[in-house]
């Protein structure tokens, strides 16, 4: 059932987000910053559907294999997931300015600091992720436990994710530093930007000024797509890091 779940999701995570990149490729009124932090998420998505579920599904299994090369396979869905809350983060903080300084946005938010953003989203999510592979997993507890003294390369273990990642990694560092506060920035920020939009709306509209009005009714259709976009990811990931907060505590 879980493997079948996990194809699923894949199947329609994979051509999903091609037509979000194709969609912006092909249009050229899309080409702004926030389709840009858009797509950004989409490369994750489709990295997810056609990289890390089929690790995830080699991972339930649970085949022998070597311990870093659990590692590995155990790692990209860390990378993936913190590039897209990181992502999230970066189209928020794009609405955000969109509608704080709605004059001066395509000046302070160029496209080469939007290329710059991203890159830097990416750089911190593979650092995030890859902070096992640099030391901090459960090599020397289970080295203690099975009382083993052989090498790395030929300590063999049965591949599960929580075999070889650290529950206090998981929990400490992903949860209460990269998922956790990025998570409740966005929420502020949303709330702020609903709130922004809600007393620029009564002020248009108690001034009879259409233009504006209708600009600001287009952000609020955007980011109540966006809002919801980012309440179904937590709703998906919340229950996992909670559990292992369970797990750990």
């Amino acid at each position: 059932a879980y493997i079948s779940i996990e194809v699923l999701i894949a199947l329609v995570s994979v051509p999903g987000n091609i037509l979000v990149i194709w969609a912006v490729k092909m249009n050229q009124a899309l080409r702004d910053a926030t389709f840009c932090f858009i797509v950004s998420l989409a490369v994750a998505d489709v990295a997810v559907g056609a990289l890390v579920i089929p690790l995830a599904i080699i991972i339930n299994i649970g085949p022998q294999t070597e311990f870093y090369s659990c590692l590995m396979v155990a790692c990209p869905v860390l990378i993936l997931t913190e590039s897209s809350i990181l992502a999230l983060l970066a189209i928020a903080v794009d609405r955000y300015l969109r509608v704080r300084i709605p004059i001066r946005y395509k000046s302070v938010v160029t496209p080469r600091r939007a290329a710059v953003a991203i890159a830097g989203c990416w750089i911190i999510s593979f650092l995030v992720g890859l902070t096992p592979m640099f030391g901090w997993n459960n090599l020397s507890k289970m080295r203690r436990t099975q009382e083993l003294n052989s090498s790395h390369t030929e300590f063999v273990i049965k591949c599960q994710f929580e075999t070889v990642i650290s529950m206090e990694y998981m929990v400490y560092f992903n949860f209460f530093v990269w998922v956790l506060p990025p998570l409740l920035l966005m929420l502020l920020i949303y709330l702020e930007v609903f709130n922004l939009i809600r007393k620029q709306l009564n002020k248009k509209v108690s001034s009879n000024s259409s233009d504006p009005e209708k600009y600001y009714g287009k952000e609020l259709k955007i980011a109540k797509s966006l809002a919801l976009v980012l309440f179904l990811f937590a709703l998906s990931w919340l229950p996992l890091h909670v559990l292992n907060c369970i797990t750990l505590f």
